[in-house]
């Protein structure tokens, strides 16, 4: 038996601090112009130095709480989608669960770097429709100010901090329509962070545990693979591209979400993204876009959202989801 699927609810949040492109000129030979012509990119938030992953994770679910007025302590299990954990051990979703005093609930960890956010979704909906769980929530959220090189300007310009947080539950109606994941490990040297092992197929790893990124790479890879990826998923759910509401991609680099709605044929009008003030937040991107697009009142009830997330590994992952909070 499938159990209908629904999310309940969404919040987010970003730390206080902006860095803008001016305060970036100061550090690297970079300047406004340069960096939004070529990202779209204006401001991005910065974490405190005492302030990390769990810590924006935690302030997304008191958001995503303050916004709905609901309580979560029935929750099941707790999914923390990120690559920047506090430490390599305990987990996030372990302190998180513990700050949330979900004294019954499972915690894990998922890394899937920038299409996090859809992967945990994923996860949630499918223990959800098996009727193992009935309530999970999914968390979203990265500093990767603590993992970036700011000599670098192929990168700093890139990369903000933030967390968004999805309650997935069983409901009325099957509101998550069609999923595609994928992966492609041959690309992992593109973009990549060096951990215990310093060489990844041979090949002497560079950063010293910073991002290190093939800007070039990357951007070939999402245009070609989101583009494809779109097409794929709407047959799966039976659905014309015209029967999609918005189109929330990963918000990488305006350019090449730019790229893609003009390959794929969707309309740059019905996109939603949040780079221009919070930059690449990586695993929050599409939450972070999602709750600044119904702030805005764009969203509404019974709108079809594609989401489209993909990053390092390299993966990727797309949903189809009717929204109906």
């Amino acid at each position: 038996m499938t159990y209908p699927v629904s999310l309940t609810a969404i919040g987010m949040y970003v730390p206080e601090r902006i860095l803008s492109n001016d305060d970036l000129s100061t550090m690297v030979e970079t300047d406004d112009e340069w960096i939004i012509q070529r990202t779209g990119i204006r401001n991005r938030r910065i974490a405190a130095d005492n302030e990390f992953t769990s810590d924006l994770c935690l302030s997304a679910v008191r958001d995503m709480q303050r916004r709905y007025g609901i309580s979560i302590e029935d929750t099941e299990l707790v999914i923390v989608c990120t690559h920047t954990p506090d430490y390599p051990f305990p987990s996030v979703s372990c302190r998180l669960q513990d700050a949330l005093g979900l004294k019954h609930a499972g915690a894990i960890d998922l890394n899937a770097t920038c299409a996090g956010f859809v992967y945990g979704l994923h996860v949630a909906a499918g223990l959800v429709a098996a009727g193992i769980h009935r309530k999970v929530l999914v968390v979203a959220g990265d500093t990767m100010s603590k993992i970036i090189d700011y000599s670098d300007r192929t990168t700093c310009i890139l990369f903000g901090d933030g967390a968004g947080a999805a309650l997935v539950e069983r409901g009325t109606q099957m509101d998550f329509l069609a999923f595609d994941l994928g992966s492609d490990g041959s690309g992992g040297l593109d973009v990549y962070r060096a951990g215990l092992s310093e060489q990844m197929d041979g090949v002497e790893l560079k950063g010293k545990g910073k991002v290190v990124q093939n800007g070039r790479e990357v951007y070939r890879f999402a245009v070609q693979t989101v583009t494809e990826g779109m097409s794929k998923i709407i047959k799966k759910a039976n659905l014309s591209l015209e029967e999609i509401d918005w189109f929330i991609p990963h918000s990488a680099n305006m350019r090449m979400i730019e790229s893609i709605c003009d390959k794929s044929g969707f309309p740059r009008s019905r996109t939603l993204t949040s780079m221009a003030e919070y930059g690449n937040t990586s695993a929050a991107s599409i939450a972070i876009s999602l709750v600044l697009a119904l702030d805005a009142g764009q969203i509404k009830q019974g709108n079809v959202l594609l989401l489209y997330g993909f990053g390092g590994g390299l993966v990727y992952g797309s949903l189809l989801l009717r929204w109906s909070v």
